[in-house]
């Protein structure tokens, strides 16, 4: 995948993408108005552009994704060669232990929309982002991906690990049954401008700069607690 595109598209720009031009590479990046779909835009921005390239960025507004026939409409407009897979339902500590249940049922549902359509539409490669907590609780350092499966994930995000975990097994079926190029990235300790710094949903890093923030702005000590 290369990082430069001829042109920026937002999905709320309107028409559809012609297919007519096979060599065409149309990379579909869900989840485009997160912190990481921010990053990806930075890059194609500064970086030189090439010719056979165009990014359609999709945020949360263009579609559910948790609804097939929603996702579908979106593979239909747009015939994405590629997808860069990064839509998710997410939340810090607090909303984890609260909402167990919707962070699987929601991100199987997007992944397996995904997942599913790019294989029907013959998506040449996707790339999906999983996540630190997909590790087990108890491990050895330094982990590697191959690590994943070897145990149980830390119980205050089980629900959200097991269903990043499953992109994992789905990318080897699709590949063992129908030699799909389905890959996932694991990023570790990302965060950054258009980053969450919701005080209750956020994650570590940016709830403590939002803190941070605000005690400075009101001349007051900052305290962290330490284990």
């Amino acid at each position: 995948m290369s990082s430069s595109s001829t042109e920026n598209i937002e999905v709320s720009s309107g028409g559809n993408i012609s297919v007519e031009d096979s060599k065409r590479k149309v990379i579909l990046v869900t989840g485009g108005s997160g912190l990481v779909g921010h990053g990806i835009r930075a890059v194609v921005e500064r970086e030189n552009k090439l010719d056979d390239e165009t990014y359609i960025f999709l945020s949360s507004q263009d579609a559910d994704l948790r609804d097939y026939q929603q996702t579908r409409a979106l593979f239909e407009k747009y015939h994405p060669t590629h997808v860069i897979h990064l839509a998710a339902y997410v939340g810090g500590l607090y909303k984890n232990l609260a909402e167990p249940a919707n962070f699987y049922n929601y991100n199987i549902s997007i992944n397996q929309n995904i997942v599913q359509l790019s294989h029907e539409f013959k998506v040449q490669k996707l790339v999906s982002c999983l996540s630190t907590c997909i590790f087990p609780d108890k491990t050895s350092y330094p982990i590697d991906e191959t690590m994943i499966h070897n145990g149980p994930p830390h119980p205050s995000n089980f629900a959200y690990a097991y269903a990043k975990r499953m992109l994992d097994v789905q990318n080897k079926a699709y590949n063992v049954q129908y030699g799909c190029k389905f890959t996932s990235i694991i990023p570790t300790n990302v965060y950054g401008p258009h980053d969450n710094f919701h005080l209750e949903e956020s994650h570590v890093i940016p709830g403590l700069i939002h803190r941070f923030f605000l005690a400075k702005q009101n001349g007051q000590d900052m305290t962290i607690w330490s284990v």
